[in-house]
């Protein structure tokens, strides 16, 4: 061994001696509940697969000495210079030795090494490894089966006249896996209420989609066959790929321009499916083509299409009239140049419909997209000097354009601080965009954010944050140009390695129409926040405890009031591959404006986050168990009773009477 390792090794055993939180995964929190917390401030969407390739790594790790920057940028919880410096780390010193190097890296704190951990390892000699051969992919691939099936203990209206299949959900997944070289697999589903083998689905499933994956074939960085996602720069051109935006922490609201990724979940809408790739043109260039062609659900009317269905359900008549109704094809490429200080790339997408889009469209949201032929083309760039960073994005469509930048500075890695500018015009046509902001969508907003994170104290975690924003043109429910403020605070207390609290607060005000004036009064409103959380994890239990406050209240209104208490237990046996989770979780509201969220342990790879209204009860039970490493059983039971009402829902969703009870199953077979 070189004189320049031991040095390494010696300093690293030095670090870890006079370090007071251990690194072995046996002392380890799971990493679910900082996933969930993610979860819970960002929304679930999007996840399925995110999940999935995290839950690859726990049996793969990833090797550090070999890893590529959209490998470790997988990791929602790496700053982008905690990645640009683990890979400098490795180039500079070469192969670390050991996961302790991670101390010496530059920017990694306690909080990111101990994330990491479970997912990477470093091989003192990285393994140089070519494209596998066909011979050597189908010995050492690794094949999944997933089947889901949701049996609801309850009867909604719907299933009187309308709905034309069984009440039951199910799904099939199929994935292949070779190291990152290959990835092939489909997904099948048919939502509650839709036909089995009958009326409009008499090939089985209501949806299936199909994909293949190859990625380092030589200069070949990518290529995706069927369904996949597509994100590059910060997202206000291409982004549909995997995106956290606001959250209690830093490193998520960095956006991550991850190219050309897979879509293996049984989502029915936010997906291409055609053709992807993208090519090492040359040392520091990379090149991205694409085309996609696929249907799309919606309404049409004399030709034109009206509206645009998301959903994927089709359990009625006048549904499964809008199943492919029309057809969207686009075509594009990206160009990327990465540098050592600098990145910077061109994005530009043309799409357009086999018919014209004319939406119905109110005063509102007179300025959204309609029309037929539809480009975008965009700039981003990423310049870091130091522990200064700045990374942004222009673009322009067929109407208006967007602006976003984002500055950051590291003072240390326990003191962090982040301002983000954000222009989206009233009139920006994007119809694949997914950016930082309050919207859904980068349109009609103008904005600044500033987050600061810090680390004070042994154990402790402060983070705290202000945006400050306007609409310039009319919303949803607001009948004039507004403006709002969200502000958002939490600490993080760890004073050991099982034990960990956080208190967070949130503060939001926005203006809204007064329900009944037809828009003629709008007024703000005021919306608090605040959740408690301790979790504690002795040996083989887990409990956690969560408590949450709203208020609401809108100007010369009386206020209205929400919170809920929940309480989870998990035992896992020791020696048996048995996992019991049980939950109950009591909550009060006066109206839907003091709902409450509730994060709820569902099944592989997804998160589950529903929202309660009124007052009443939720329990569950969630049960998994392990036949060795080839089969897994899971099955989670779970009720809500209200008492506040003898119905729940409206419509054709309607039950009636005060309980909704369901039973879901999943088996993973692997082989």
């Amino acid at each position: 061994m070189s004189m320049k390792n031991t040095r390494r090794l010696l300093l690293a055993a030095l670090l870890m001696g006079c370090c007071f939180f251990p690194l072995s995964a046996q002392s380890l929190l799971p990493w679910e509940d900082d996933l969930e917390e993610l979860a819970e401030a960002t929304g679930t969407e999007g996840w399925e697969d995110e999940l999935e390739e995290l839950s690859h790594r726990l049996q793969e790790p990833l090797d550090l000495n070999a890893a590529t920057r959209e490998q470790l940028e997988l990791f929602p919880f790496l700053t982008a210079r905690q990645v640009e410096n683990i890979l400098a780390y490795v180039y500079v010193h070469g192969p670390m030795q050991s996961l302790y190097e991670l101390q010496l890296v530059d920017g990694m704190d306690r909080r990111a090494i101990r994330l990491l951990q479970p997912f990477v390892c470093a091989k003192p000699v990285a393994e140089k490894r070519g494209f596998p051969s066909p011979g050597n992919i189908l010995r050492f691939g690794r094949h999944e089966a997933l089947l889901r099936l949701d049996v609801p203990f309850y009867r909604r209206k719907g299933y009187e006249k309308d709905y034309l299949g069984p009440p039951w959900y199910h799904s099939v997944r199929y994935s292949f896996r070779r190291g990152d070289y290959v990835q092939a697999g489909f997904a099948a589903e048919k939502d509650a209420g839709e036909p089995f083998f009958a009326l409009h689905d008499r090939r089985g499933y209501d949806h299936y989609s199909y994909y293949i994956l190859l990625q380092r074939l030589g200069r070949l960085k990518a290529l995706a066959l069927g369904t996949y996602r597509l994100s590059f720069g910060q997202g206000l051109v291409l982004g549909n790929g995997f995106g956290l935006g606001k959250s209690f922490s830093l490193a998520t609201s960095d956006y991550r321009a991850q190219g050309i990724r897979k879509h293996g979940s049984t989502g029915e809408y936010d997906y291409f499916r055609g053709v992807a790739a993208t090519v090492q043109a040359a040392r520091r260039w990379e090149v991205s083509a694409f085309y996609s062609h696929r249907a799309l659900d919606g309404r049409v009317e004399d030709g034109a299409i009206t509206s645009i269905d998301e959903s994927g359900l089709h359990r009625t008549p006048s549904e499964a009239e809008k199943r492919h109704a029309f057809a969207l094809q686009l075509a594009g490429g990206n160009v990327t140049y990465r540098g050592k200080s600098l990145q910077a790339g061109v994005t530009g997408i043309y799409y357009f419909f086999d018919r014209p889009y004319r939406p119905n469209l109110r005063e509102y949201s007179k300025y959204n997209l309609q029309g037929n032929r539809f480009y975008n083309i965009g700039l981003d760039y990423r310049y870091r000097l130091g522990r200064f960073g700045w990374t942004g994005e222009a673009a322009v469509g067929k109407h208006g354009y967007a602006l976003l930048n984002r500055l950051s500075y590291d003072f240390s890695p326990d003191y962090r601080l982040m301002l983000v500018h954000r222009y989206y015009a009233h009139d920006y046509w994007a119809l694949f965009a997914r950016s930082f902001g309050e919207g859904s969508t980068p349109q009609n907003e103008n904005g600044w954010y500033v987050a600061a994170e810090v680390a004070p104290w042994a154990g402790w975690r402060l983070f705290a944050s202000a945006d400050f924003f306007s609409f310039p043109w009319w919303r949803y429910r607001i009948s004039k140009p507004s403006q709002g403020t969200d502000l958002r605070f939490q600490a993080t207390y760890a004073p050991r390695p099982r034990l960990r609290m956080y208190a967070n607060y949130r503060f939001r005000r926005r203006e809204r129409d007064v329900t009944g004036t037809g828009g003629e009064l709008t007024l703000p409103t005021r919306h608090h926040r605040v959740r408690f959380r301790l979790t504690y994890a002795p040996g083989a239990w887990r409990f956690q405890t969560t408590a949450d406050y709203n208020n609401f209240r809108q100007q010369t209104f009386a206020s209205r009031q929400g919170w809920q208490c929940t309480q989870s237990c998990t035992y896992t046996l020791p020696c048996f591959p048995l996992r019991l989770s049980l939950q109950g979780t009591y909550f009060d509201t006066d109206d839907y404006d003091s709902r409450v969220y509730v994060y709820e342990k569902g099944l592989l790879y997804t998160f589950y986050t529903p929202s309660y209204s009124g007052n009443g009860f939720r329990c569950s039970a969630h049960l998994r168990y392990d036949f060795g490493d080839r089969l897994m059983l899971l099955a989670k039971l779970g009720q809500t009773i209200y008492r506040d009402r003898d119905e729940i829902s409206s419509g054709n969703d309607l039950i009636r009477g005060n309980r909704k009870t369901d039973l879901q199953v999943q088996v993973r077979v692997k082989f």
